[in-house]
């Protein structure tokens, strides 16, 4: 079982975070190429308003123009995640695992997998039964029904077999904002979360526990919580 250093930043600018995982990301990079072993971490966060474009998105799908953003208190970051344009805010449970691939016996597959795993076994708890969509990343409810709907999206970026980037679940998001954009790229696919599939807010903080459960189990790690 190898340590984690959890970081909860409760709610946090985009670019701030940004800027931690990157530190994070880079000194990992230095740690093995100087032959050593990096320590993990994984982030908890939920951010202000904000739409993320991937490198491979499209500026197409963000259907919101600068007055728009202006008024709805959104700020647009161009990242360097995969995937094409989601939406953060207040009340959707961010999580960023800063992993060392190497040393955890994984490629990346087999890490969005683990990723993926993590997010179904938390829904389980609440009853919610969910999947993955061959060639669509991302975790949904309801697949190949007539409501079929995302509830949590993925993006990584690895180099040298580090992370960084992640994973955000629809808590108890404002699905309005994701008017704004088209979600991934996808056209025509409903995104929704836990507060709309129970119609009652849920515990943010029991959220965590069980996503950082499950990803200890998925993982292999044990978590010393670090402050920021």
């Amino acid at each position: 079982m190898q340590t984690c250093q959890l970081i909860d930043l409760g709610l946090k600018a985009y670019g701030d975070t940004r800027d931690l995982q990157l530190q994070l990301f880079n000194g990992k990079i230095e740690q093995k190429l100087k032959g050593e072993k990096p320590t993990h971490h994984l982030i908890f966060v939920e951010h202000p308003h904000v739409y993320t474009l991937g490198k491979s998105g499209e500026l197409s799908n963000l259907l919101a123009d600068e007055t728009r953003l202006k008024m709805l208190g959104a700020e647009v970051h161009h990242i360097e995640r995969g995937g094409d344009i989601t939406y953060h805010g207040p009340g959707q449970l961010v999580a960023y695992p800063i992993f060392d691939l190497e040393q955890l016996g994984l490629g990346v597959k087999s890490f969005v997998e683990g990723i993926e795993n993590s997010i179904i076994q938390t829904l389980k708890k609440w009853d919610i039964e969910s999947g993955i969509i061959k060639d669509r990343i991302g975790v949904w409810i309801d697949i190949d029904k007539p409501g079929e709907r995302k509830i949590a999206a993925i993006g990584i970026k690895c180099s040298r077999y580090v992370s960084m980037h992640g994973l955000a679940l629809n808590v108890n998001t404002n699905l309005n904002m994701f008017g704004h954009i088209v979600p991934c790229g996808i056209v025509g696919k409903d995104v929704t979360s836990m507060e709309k599939e129970f119609q009652r807010q849920i515990d943010m903080f029991d959220i965590k526990n069980e996503l950082g459960r499950q990803f200890a189990i998925t993982f292999g790690l044990k978590f010393e919580n670090e402050t920021q």
